[in-house]
Formats: structure tokens, C-alpha cells, sequence
């Protein structure tokens, strides 16, 4: 993959009322940071991950409904968005987790209020049980955490972990057009794809287009999913729901009824893992429940930080997220939890 100082130059990003962009260069990885002016002085701050294939744009209907109460950053993970690659070519969990945890700790924004969606979420959990002090509070949409049933409307995106599915694909789809392929995406991710407005339709058709001049876009999508589903069979330990099992930080949980991606009835036993745990079940909703219902998102992490206060936890987990500037004693292999680097990418 060529550095990210050579990559080809596409449209530019959208940004929405109130938001502003900026490329942040951390060791090892480049990330773009989208963010909105706090309401005021001392609010704490609050980061957003996006899933596999999305974006920080993601938030974008949610965060301003937070103003008031928390500081809003929403990073693009490498490869996605208008982050370019990493450098070692790391896409799996771990991977991405050190990239967040690596932001927080060059940004000294942390102890932060956590927000992950699907892929997001698998890696805002190891963030959160790796580095306790990072985080106030922890907000999983749709968290991708290891189901021993995989719905069948999930099958065809894990596939995409498979050598050679993409470029099969690729041949098979290459007569699509952005509009098509966004309509597939927002039939799979929306409960109801009629509350997409036409507006934000063609804002995710332009952001298609954008992607698909990306030389690294469907190599970014196969290895991530190859990470989501090699963190799928570790476990022990190492094990996402072992690791959800070692989260302090107070947890809403956010789950759709109509999700065609992670099984509602996968709903309880998060509510069991996480220890301090609030659940918000929404019938009607998909995947993507802030994108879909972003005004009841809004209200239940509302009340999360009312019950809570939103007090940091600072004591040392027994997990290690590398963030890259090693100190006495740190490990700088970017391992979590004895997880060799690269596990996942052949790198």
C-alpha cells in the first residue's frame, strides 16, 4: 500500500453545519477527526467509532443533539472515511484499537465517554477493558461481539474475509452504480430504509463515489472484516466477551429489533457480560440506531451521564493497548492481552 503522502486525491469529505475536520498524524497511523465546538467551557469529552464501512459521518445526526453535554469528536479508523491506511497494514481489532487509544493518548482527552457502533463497538469494548483510565462511560450500538448463530442476512458480509471474495465480487458488481449500491447498504442497515431522507440519500451517494476512486477501500473492508471475524474465534482471555466481562465503565447498551447484522436476542447476554450495564431495545430500528432514532439514542446516553455522573475509572486493567509512545516497562509490539501484532493481516 503506498504511504499515505501519495494516494490519489478525491472529492472532499462532507462536513455538516457545525462541524469541522482535521488530520491528525499519531505514530504508525493518520486519522481524520471530525468535531463540533463545544456548547461551553468544561464539557467532558465524548469519541465516536463507526462500524465496518463507515465513517465519522456516522454521528453526525446524533452528535449535535449532544451539545450540551459532552465535547463530540468522531475519528475515521484507518482505511475508512478520510483516513488513509495504516502503515503496517493492521486492520484487525486489536489494530484498531490501538489507533483510538493512540488518539486519546496524544490528544490527553481521556478519561473520555465512549460511543461504538458494530465493528466500533468490538473495538470501543477492547479499548475500554485494556485502558480503564480511558474511559468515563461506554456506549455500544449494535456492538459486534461473537454470536454462535450468525444471522443468514450476515453470512455475505463476512465473506468478504475470504482471499479472493473481493475481487469475485468486484467482477460481479463492476455495472453497479453508487446509487445501487447505497440502496443495498441502507436496505441491510436500516430498519426501515423509508427513514433516510432524500437529502442524506444523496449525501451517502456522493460519499460512495468518493470511496470507490480509493485504490485501498475494498482492501480496507475485506481485512477488517477478517479481523472482526478472527476476534470472533479467539478465546480465553483474549476473548471479546471475556473482555466486555473487565469493562468498570458504566455501559449502555443499544440494540434493534430489525438489525439484520448482530442478533437482537444477543441483547440479554451483553446486558449479563457487561457488569454495570443499562439496555435501550429498539423495535423498529436497524443497525444503526443513531443514524435511525438519534433523538432516543440521545436521550438514553443522557441518562446514562444523569445516573452516573459520569465518573472516570482509573484502575490499571490487566490488558496493554500500545498507544505508541513506549515508556518504562510498555510494550511496543502493539499487543493487547499476549495478541500478536498483525494477527490478523499476514503482515
Amino acid at each position: 500500500m503506498p504511504p499515505a503522502n501519495v494516494l490519489p486525491k478525491v472529492a472532499a469529505v462532507g462536513v455538516a453545519d457545525g462541524e469541522r475536520l482535521r488530520s491528525v498524524r499519531l505514530p504508525g497511523v493518520t486519522l481524520t477527526v471530525r468535531s463540533r465546538p463545544p456548547a461551553r467551557e468544561g464539557l467532558p469529552p465524548a469519541l465516536y467509532v463507526h462500524g465496518l464501512g463507515g465513517s465519522s459521518q456516522n454521528w453526525s445526526a446524533l452528535m449535535p443533539l449532544l451539545d450540551g453535554v459532552v465535547h463530540s469528536e468522531a475519528l475515521d479508523l484507518p482505511g475508512f472515511g478520510d483516513s488513509p491506511p495504516p502503515d503496517d497494514g493492521d486492520y484487525s481489532i486489536t489494530g484498531h484499537a490501538r489507533a483510538v487509544v493512540r488518539h486519546l493518548d496524544a490528544a490527553g482527552r481521556g478519561p473520555v465517554h465512549l460511543i461504538g457502533n458494530s465493528l466500533g463497538g468490538a473495538v470501543a469494548t477492547r479499548v475500554a477493558a485494556a485502558r480503564p483510565d480511558l474511559v468515563r462511560t461506554l456506549t455500544l450500538v449494535s456492538p459486534a461481539l461473537p454470536e454462535i448463530r450468525v444471522q443468514r442476512s450476515a453470512v455475505p458480509t463476512g465473506l468478504l474475509a475470504l482471499p479472493g471474495v473481493v475481487p469475485l465480487f468486484n467482477r460481479l458488481t463492476r455495472e453497479w452504480t453508487a446509487e445501487q449500491r447505497v440502496r443495498g447498504v441502507t436496505a441491510l442497515c436500516y430498519g426501515d430504509p423509508a427513514r433516510v431522507t432524500p437529502e442524506g440519500f444523496r449525501n451517502a451517494v456522493e460519499e460512495m463515489e468518493r470511496r470507490l476512486r480509493l485504490p485501498y477501500f475494498w482492501d480496507a473492508m475485506a481485512r477488517s472484516t477478517r479481523g472482526l471475524v478472527n476476534a470472533y474465534t479467539v478465546g480465553g482471555q483474549h476473548g471479546l466477551w471475556r473482555q466486555a466481562e473487565r469493562v468498570l465503565a458504566p455501559t449502555l447498551l443499544v440494540y434493534g429489533g430489525r438489525d439484520q447484522l448482530v442478533g437482537y436476542r444477543m441483547a440479554q447476554r451483553a446486558a449479563r457480560a457487561f457488569r454495570d450495564s443499562r439496555l435501550l431495545t429498539l423495535p423498529d430500528a436497524g443497525h444503526v440506531a443513531m443514524m435511525e432514532y438519534p433523538d432516543a439514542v440521545a436521550t438514553a446516553f443522557r441518562e446514562l451521564l444523569a445516573d452516573t455522573g459520569g465518573a472516570a475509572h482509573t484502575a490499571d486493567g490487566p490488558d496493554a493497548v500500545d498507544s505508541g509512545s513506549p515508556a518504562g516497562g510498555e510494550r511496543t509490539d502493539g499487543a493487547v492481552d499476549g495478541e500478536p501484532a498483525n494477527q490478523t493481516t499476514g503482515g
